[in-house]
């Protein structure tokens, strides 16, 4: 299956969040060009280690050696290059947004119509075109034009503040939750804007903010509630209301959670602690809430004499929510994973053959069945010839002299 087969998307996308926007899209069956700066390409390329033929190193061996962040963020896009700042790059530029459905861009805000290639730019030669922009702040408002990646989007949102140990200092997520959450949002709003089209005929222009995006995530918990009442908003690995975190069995952590009056009861009931069920500290959410930290310590008594594995048997036996507190050496070695297509082999297209690594699948069955893999990533300008010649009549003369040209 390939929902997305029949459209085709033109990116200008560099780093993270746009790259994840495109692949996602890629990965949905979308064609999907990614331009790509003559001779530089995506600033993420010559970010090691490199991966080719002959396996993993820290440096570029050869053209053919692709950066394993690239290989990981830009499977199944095609690569051109052009040089958006030439009279001959816009034309080509444009010739190709006018058969695109979607056109997407992250970079700096008014980079695009600086160039002569911003959303009315495209929408004068392909009226029915969707075009989003991602950005750290949005296209408009105060800090529209600060430079932003997402540790600063992270600070600026408020997200760090709510991230880290109660006594600690605000932490940052330890992945880059703002270049991915973010792109998920526009790929939602993309589908719903090619659904507006079909009833109206109409293109849309989207303005996807990272700090929108994280701000909105947050303030869907109750954190105004929560400071009002002095509850501490940064709470580690255990929660603002009650004895949902992590315990420390004896060879190992792991993560319960009692989020109801009836999970607790049964929380009790497999710990052996019957008796906490009436324990006028505990007995209703609202109190046990109040009392959050003696309730994690009567629970911590009981799961300290256990292993890792007594305490997860008998919890699971109780029905308890729980979960071992697992590295990322486990994850990957989980057949889990590759039984679902959520891990699969890293390709490099370059050479199409498997790198000794790999990426996430796309996270989501249709019809119980995983999305086709889709190919490795491309190196540097490898569907020129392809896509030139294909959508904007450039035959073999002509793609040398615009090489000669530095347009591509």
């Amino acid at each position: 299956m390939q929902p997305l087969s029949d459209l085709r998307v033109l990116a200008v996308t560099v780093f993270l969040a746009g790259p994840f926007l495109s692949m996602t899209l890629a990965r949905l069956g979308a064609e999907v060009i990614k331009v790509e700066i003559p001779g530089r390409g995506d600033p993420v390329r010559g970010n090691g280690p490199f991966a080719g033929p002959d396996g993993i190193f820290p440096e570029q061996r050869s053209e053919e050696y692709i950066a394993t962040r690239f290989l990981k963020r830009s499977q199944g896009v095609k690569s051109v290059t052009l040089n958006l700042r030439s009279a001959r790059g816009r034309e080509l530029f444009l010739e190709m947004a006018r058969q695109s459905d979607i056109v997407l861009e992250n970079l700096a805000p008014g980079s695009m119509t600086r160039l002569g290639l911003g959303y009315d730019d495209v929408a004068a030669v392909n009226p029915g075109v969707i075009y989003a922009s991602i950005s750290g702040y949005g296209q408009t408002g105060p800090y529209a034009h600060q430079p932003a990646h997402d540790p600063q989007i992270q600070g600026m949102s408020g997200l760090m503040d709510i991230n880290g140990e109660p006594d600690g200092p605000p932490t940052r997520v330890g992945f880059y939750i703002g270049d991915l959450v973010t792109p998920m949002f526009a790929a939602t709003s993309i589908l719903a804007a090619l659904r507006e089209k079909e009833r109206t005929g109409k293109g849309s222009y989207l303005d996807v903010s990272m700090m929108d995006t994280l701000t909105s995530l947050m303030l869907m918990e109750n954190l105004e509630e929560d400071m009002a009442a002095g509850i501490p908003l940064r709470t580690g690995n255990n929660s603002r209301s009650g004895p949902t975190g992590q315990y420390n069995a004896s060879d190992g952590a792991i993560i319960i959670t009692a989020a109801s009056d009836d999970q607790w009861r049964r929380l009790c009931n497999a710990i052996g602690t019957p008796d906490l069920i009436e324990d006028e500290r505990f007995a209703r959410y609202q109190v046990r809430s109040e009392n959050a930290g003696a309730a994690r310590t009567e629970v911590q008594k009981r799961i300290g004499k256990m292993t890792r594995a007594e305490a997860l048997e008998c919890l699971s036996a109780g029905d308890v929510p729980c979960a071992p507190v697992r590295t990322v050496s486990e994850i990957l070695a989980d057949p889990h994973f590759r039984d679902r297509g959520a891990l699969r082999p890293m390709l490099n297209a370059t050479f199409d053959d498997e790198v000794d690594e790999v990426v996430a699948g796309f996270p989501v069955l249709f019809d119980g069945q995983p999305l086709p893999d889709v190919p490795g990533a491309p190196s540097l300008g490898m569907h020129n010839a392809d896509v030139f010649g294909e959508l904007c009549g450039v035959d073999a003369a002509e793609l040398e002299r615009l090489r000669a040209d530095g347009v591509i």
